[in-house]
């Protein structure tokens, strides 16, 4: 994982360069991070250049209004759940000029959490190319680091995913 600022702001500026080379631009949807993962974006100088937009859908009805997220799908499987994270990157690019997107969705702790889907659970969702792809990860530590990990996660997967 990329938890060296020094790392991730390598990591960071790799990833502006693909977007920028495919004449891309990102947007985030975020709940369990809040907003870390644009935060981490736009530290970077230029970022405008190549980050669109950040979603942050912390409540299941930011998610159905801001994303387009339906109700039905978080009542059938919950917020945290692969075909939330999923819709949540796909209504990322619907709902915005970007066409590259990553969501995250899980539960940082230290409340929360239940025996299906404990504290440090997170489910990812990258749209690139017109597909969307998905993980679950679960992440140990208290709420700080189970936050921090999934910036990580995200995007050295993104990094990945970009080629």
């Amino acid at each position: 994982m990329v938890n060296d600022p020094k790392a991730q702001a390598t990591l960071l500026a790799d990833i502006a360069a693909r977007l920028l080379a495919r004449g891309q631009m990102l947007a985030t949807a975020e709940s369990c991070t809040g907003g870390m993962i644009a935060a981490a974006c736009t530290d970077l100088s230029g970022s405008s250049q190549w980050f669109e937009r950040g979603f942050v859908s912390y409540s299941n009805e930011a998610k159905a209004e801001l994303l387009g997220v339906p109700p039905a799908l978080i009542d059938a499987h919950g917020a945290v759940s692969e075909p939330v994270a999923r819709a949540m990157a796909a209504g990322a690019v619907a709902h915005s000029r970007a066409q590259v997107a990553v969501a995250v969705t899980g539960v940082a702790g230290p409340t929360g959490g239940s025996p299906a889907k404990p504290v440090g659970t997170v489910w990812f969702g990258w749209a690139v190319d017109g597909a969307v792809h998905t993980e679950l990860q679960q992440f140990p530590g208290d709420r700080a680091a189970v936050r921090h990990a999934t910036v990580a996660h995200a995007l050295q997967r993104l990094h990945h995913y970009l080629g």
